[in-house]
């Protein structure tokens, strides 16, 4: 590929680096790519033909690697591909193209003055100088204005958002956006819905790890399986002293299933059994009447439908102890 520019003299030269690249672009790239990038901004201004697998053997990163980062930058925009090679674009036309894009954006300015967004401009403010040290980029208060009106977050939502994407080491916009997302489908809005939210988060988490404690699992549950214990929680609304009683019925089985499980706190929630206690009367009275049924069948050789409805129960409860 070739990458046009006038010739200059190495030793005098120096290599310009927007600062626009450092708070849109730095922490959405891999360090792979980084090096791609600056290696491109170097040698556009050398009007000579480059290959990329010399480029590869330059940087010491695999060939294919050289690919998916040239394919990272142009669907960033960043450059772009023609018949000869790429051009790299100007990244401050690029931020400047995308804040004066009519309808979906607010400059930093305009959100600051106006008086009726005073709360979400302190907002905002709030988030530029906590985590991005007072030069956030002016796309992100585009963005931030933009998942303000999506979600209808109020502002300690907002912030909030910023926090926990920092907390995780992943304050870039596909991170942030999809943590956005995933809270806006648990309905959350108010500062008060995301408390509750992450107490039922935190809950969640302390039961699944009494699970795998119990069941003496030490690998992480599969994407189905955590899918079970969430509809137990929160569909059926059992705590730890139900889901127990479950596991403790497969102390005779080998391999038990979470099939099995969920089969068992189903038939509880659909017999309306809310609590432990309640559970533990059905099975004390299915244990009886199982029992009557057993020494009525040794007398009177009893079998009809009432004997097939209890073989299938004794299938599902077959320890009951």
């Amino acid at each position: 590929m070739k990458l046009d520019c006038k010739d200059k003299s190495i030793l005098f030269s120096h290599t310009e680096i927007p600062d626009i690249f450092f708070t849109e672009y730095l922490s959405c790239a891999s360090g792979d790519f980084i090096k791609i990038y600056l290696c491109l901004m170097f040698l556009s201004k050398y009007d000579k033909d480059i290959k990329i697998a010399d480029l590869s053997k330059r940087l010491n990163i695999p060939f294919n690697v050289i690919q998916a980062g040239l394919t990272f930058w142009e669907k960033n925009g960043v450059i772009t591909k023609k018949p000869t090679g790429y051009i790299l674009n100007n990244l401050q036309e690029l931020e400047l193209h995308k804040s004066y894009t009519p309808n979906l954006t607010l400059t930093p300015e305009a959100i600051q003055n106006n008086a009726s967004n005073q709360y979400r401009a302190k907002a905002i403010e709030s988030i530029n100088n906590q985590y991005f040290q007072g030069i956030m980029s002016p796309s992100w208060y585009s963005d931030i204005d933009l998942w303000f009106k999506k979600y209808e977050f109020d502002e300690q939502v907002m912030v909030s958002l910023f926090d926990y994407c920092f907390s995780k080491s992943a304050l870039h916009k596909n991170y942030v956006q999809t943590v956005a997302e995933a809270w806006s489908k648990n309905n959350i809005k108010t500062f008060n819905d995301l408390e509750n939210y992450f107490q039922k988060h935190d809950s969640m988490n302390k039961i699944k790890k009494a699970i795998a404690k119990k069941l003496g699992r030490y690998t992480a549950f599969t994407e189905f399986e955590e899918e079970y214990i969430e509809k137990w929680i929160l569909e059926y609304g059992y705590n730890l002293d139900v889901i127990t009683i479950a596991l403790k019925k497969t102390t005779s089985k080998a391999n038990p299933t979470f099939d099995y499980f969920d089969k068992l706190l189903t038939d509880w929630h659909d017999r309306k059994l809310k609590t432990a206690d309640e559970i533990q009367a059905f099975l004390s009275d299915f244990r009886n009447q199982n029992k009557n049924i057993k020494e009525l069948e040794k007398k009177t050789n009893y079998n009809n439908y009432t004997q097939r409805k209890y073989d299938n129960l004794n299938n599902l409860y077959a320890n009951s102890n």
